[in-house]
């Protein structure tokens, strides 16, 4: 009882800070890409947008501005009404800034709205309850290992080190990551949350991933390290995941740790140069996309003034 009582103390303090800015940030309509093209699209906390092989598939995605009381703190870079047409679902996990029940019902509703099949959902385990009403043509449930095919994209569900509870009692439901691979196309891999583990080398080895997007945030007090990674324990995850390119999530959306919100990419792109790996990183800002096999940038690139002056400049963090 004493914990649940901590934790709710905690959850107040967030909410009470989470009001104290204004809203920043602007949504941006994502450019056509084309059924050979494949792009990934940050829209903001954990939630993006991949297309490839012509298909588009949404993970984890939150357009809600607040989650109950919780406000985020920069908008969703895309609107719901701007999205492209949508295939497939993916949840990591059902905590609510990862499962938005209002988003995913206003997915399904906009691609019926445009006379298309109602999009697909992948679940871990025991996550099926909370999307089976939203209107979804099919869900599908994963176990860590476990794949289904998706119209030609094979989606593998991978192991994390998180939890699965909606609310605090119901931890009997799954959570981990998800890699999406078509022949052709560069595989995708989405952690959900998860701290440090052994699981990433395991990924590695076994799915190749190319395109890890990553988590770096929400990891103060160091308590929260035990389910959630640091920037630099994020970074050694995509070293040993063996991935090409990082992209950083799970930050300056909604304050759900104790550290500064410009602190995690600060953190990072540090933790990058000194390890020699900066150029593998890519920072996106919210409605920006890395098109997969096009020109590559460099760390800081469309980030806004919220966050330019918290880095420290083009001689540490160099814009190509």
């Amino acid at each position: 009882m004493a914990f649940r009582w901590e934790k709710l103390r905690q959850l107040w303090r967030l909410v009470r800070e989470s009001h104290a800015q204004p809203l920043a940030g602007e949504p941006r309509k994502p450019a056509a890409v084309g059924v050979e093209e494949q792009a990934v699209t940050f829209i903001g906390h954990s939630s993006f947008l991949v297309q490839m092989k012509g298909l588009g598939v949404l993970i984890d995605p939150v357009f809600a501005t607040r989650l109950i009381l919780l406000r985020r703190q920069r908008r969703a870079g895309v609107r719901v009404k701007d999205l492209p047409a949508i295939d497939a679902v993916l949840l990591t996990h059902a905590h609510m800034d990862h499962l938005n029940r209002p988003s995913l019902r206003a997915v399904v509703k906009e691609m019926r709205r445009r006379g298309r099949v109602a999009p697909l959902v992948i679940v871990p385990n025991g996550v099926e309850d909370l999307v089976a009403d939203l209107g979804f043509s099919k869900v599908v449930e994963l176990k860590w290992w476990e794949s289904a095919e998706v119209y030609g994209l094979k989606v593998t569900a991978t192991p994390a080190r998180h939890w699965g509870a909606r609310l605090f009692n119901d931890t009997n439901r799954g959570f981990g990551g998800y890699v999406l691979e078509a022949e052709g196309a560069e595989t995708v891999y989405h952690s959900g949350d998860t701290a440090y583990f052994g699981g990433f080398a395991e990924i590695g080895r076994k799915l190749s991933p190319r395109i890890a997007l990553l988590p770096i945030g929400a990891y103060s007090p160091d308590s929260y390290r035990s389910v959630h990674t640091s920037p630099e324990e994020a970074l050694q995850g995509f070293m040993d995941v063996g991935a090409e390119t990082m992209v950083p999530m799970h930050y300056n959306t909604f304050k759900l740790g104790r550290e500064p919100m410009e602190e995690p990419l600060a953190r990072l792109l540090t933790a990058a140069e000194r390890g020699g790996v900066l150029k593998k990183v890519e920072v996106l800002a919210e409605g920006e996309r890395l098109l997969v096999g096009g020109e590559r940038r460099t760390a800081v690139v469309n980030m806004g003034e919220a966050l330019r002056p918290n880095l420290r400049g083009p001689e540490v963090y160099p814009v190509a």
